[in-house]
């Protein structure tokens, strides 16, 4: 029998997700944006007021009803261009300003090509819920023109009678601000327009380590030993050429902090934090050597190095490397670590270990057989034959799982936990 039991809903690629980004000039031709821009700027000031007003009102017309509080956020772009490029905005027309912030934004569609790689995390906001439902948030990765990948957020709720009931996808989506940085350690913090839902936010990547995509968010609910609550999460920041791993932390989701992390083990994808300090230290799995997983262990969030071998493959089905699938979960056993193995064809399947409570390094046991592996209808994809997921939650007694399907869509799951526990030796 399986031990997880499949649900009919899915979140499938949308083109038609739209938000407005900032157009650089800067990536057409690099050394000749400063000119370009203003010469871009010269030729709006140079149209005289009817011929600008026609030409906002044309953009308006396009584009408004796609767009949430769209002439707010050519506002903000034409201020920002304005500061880069030094200029005094002077006594210019409000349409001028705001045709110029229009020129320097364009439409980009963050998920055409693929939404995947989920996790899940229990929002912040609990209340009118009966006492056996939970209000979830779901981070997403997000894939859009040029295969960058962006943070995107839905939010649900998961009930006693393992059922889930997703929330609408709103009809405009929004970026997320920059409002502060990079400061000295390279932290940015951005934040959630004000007018809009956690649902319709996504975060972009903004700095140069990060220009290609932030990928597979591994989200956790972190109690800190003072006992207030903080949502951290590890993904990958893609420059175009290297990889790092970082951290996202909020304690509302309304403001991120995107922070780089120190030290050797940070050159690496996948790593997954403990939901809180285990005897006075950060914990953090991760797959040091790209094939097996390591315990790594910290007094600073932000530097990790080092690391101790717990899991190496061990079955035919993952041979070719194991990996983590999100934070460890918390169990009255010990930690439950659900892994992913990669076997022959490059199949993807997840199974799961159990990690003392105490001592996390050491492995009480490990499914030999695969909980979860694509079924015939969830093979096809952008990568055939991928199942994977960057965090579960625990509900009760029963496991949610949220999951990517052949890198291109998110199904989601339930498993008794005692079930899973039974299939381990």
């Amino acid at each position: 029998m399986p031990i997880f039991r499949r649900l009919p809903q899915r979140l499938n690629p949308d083109p038609s997700r739209v938000v407005i980004r900032p157009f650089q000039l800067s990536w057409q031709a690099e050394g000749l944006a400063v000119s370009r821009a203003e010469r871009l700027v010269e030729d709006v000031l140079g149209m005289d007021e009817t011929t600008a007003e026609a030409g906002l009102a044309a953009v308006l017309n396009d584009f408004k009803c796609r767009h949430w509080q769209i002439e707010r956020v050519f506002r903000s772009r034409f201020a920002q261009i304005f500061a880069e490029l030094g200029l005094d905005a002077g006594s210019i027309s409000d349409p001028k300003k705001l045709l110029i912030g229009a020129y320097f934004c364009h439409e980009y569609s963050f998920a055409a090509a693929a939404l995947m790689n989920p996790s899940v995390v229990p929002h912040p906001d609990q209340s009118g819920l009966d006492s056996q439902s939970i209000r979830i948030i779901l981070s997403l990765r997000a894939v859009g023109e040029g295969h960058i990948s962006s943070i995107a957020f839905c939010e649900g709720i998961v009930g006693a009678d393992s059922s889930l009931e997703l929330v609408g996808r709103p009809p405009f989506a929004t970026s997320a601000i920059l409002a502060e940085g990079p400061d000295n350690f390279a932290r940015v913090i951005v934040e959630r327009d004000r007018d809009s839902t956690l649902s319709e936010t996504v975060i972009f990547p903004v700095t140069p380590a990060q220009a290609n995509g932030l990928e597979d968010l591994r989200l956790t609910t972190f109690v800190h030993e003072d006992g207030s609550t903080e949502w951290i999460g590890t993904y990958t920041a893609y420059s175009g050429s290297a990889i790092r791993s970082e951290l996202m932390r909020t304690r509302d989701f309304k403001r991120f902090c995107l922070q780089p992390m120190q030290g050797s083990a940070v050159l690496n994808k996948g790593m997954a934090l403990f939901p809180r300090m285990v005897d006075g230290r950060y914990r953090m799995i991760g797959r040091q050597d790209g094939k097996n997983l390591f315990l790594l262990e910290s007094d600073d969030l932000t530097v990790w190095a080092g690391g101790v071998l717990i899991l190496e493959p061990k079955f035919p089905w993952e041979f070719i490397q194991i990996g983590n699938c999100g934070p460890p979960i918390e169990t009255d056993d010990g930690w439950l670590l659900l892994t992913h193995g990669v076997g022959p064809m490059r199949k993807y399947a997840l199974g799961a270990t159990l990690l003392d409570k105490d001592n996390p390094a050491k492995v009480l046991a490990r499914t030999a057989e695969p909980l979860l592996a694509a079924a015939d209808h969830e093979r096809e994809g952008y990568v055939p034959n991928v199942v994977y997921t960057c965090g579960a939650l625990r509900v009760n007694n029963t496991i949610f799982l949220p999951y990517g399907l052949a890198d291109s869509s998110v199904a989601f799951a339930f498993a008794d936990l005692d079930d899973i526990i039974a299939l381990m030796s």
